[in-house]
């Protein structure tokens, strides 16, 4: 095939269950995480409801549950593999907030390390990212096996 795909990438990687071609590395009842693919650092996840919402305020109860407990047990999960000193956690709500993909609620999790910054971005405009996307989803989706046989 050909061209751009149409529709929400999101709602297409949920149902066509190719997690590893995908970077999906948890599910849970209603929501997802995966490796972003033009990641701001290493590491960068987005935790996304299955279901196709704009906002929290679409989300029943039990799916913002579900979010924001995957959200910590995605974070738990890099915090073990990738050891990051901090991570920044953000929603953008519209286009004009920063969101690229606007109509579908999705929320990024980026691990930190001290000293992660350097001369790249600002002289370069370009940011150095020292692993694979494949490389990162191998390690945490082992992780995350070993850790579902418990």
């Amino acid at each position: 095939m050909t061209g751009k795909l149409r529709g929400c990438f999101f709602c297409r990687y949920v149902k066509e269950k190719k997690d590893k071609s995908h970077f999906l590395i948890q599910r849970s009842k209603h929501s997802f995480s995966l490796l972003n693919l033009y990641p701001y650092n290493n590491g960068h996840v987005m935790v996304v409801p299955k279901r196709h919402v704009s906002d929290l305020e679409h989300l029943t109860p039990e799916e913002r549950s579900d979010l924001m407990d995957l959200l910590i047990e995605t974070k738990k999960l890099f915090r073990k593999v990738l050891k990051p000193h901090g991570f920044n956690c953000g929603i953008n709500f519209g286009r004009v907030a920063g969101a690229g993909v606007a109509d579908h609620l999705h929320i990024h999790l980026v691990p930190r390390w001290n000293g992660d910054t350097n001369f790249m971005s600002i002289t370069g405009g370009a940011k150095v990212i020292s692993q694979s996307l494949k490389a990162l989803y191998d390690l945490l989706s082992g992780e995350f096996k070993k850790g579902q046989r418990r």
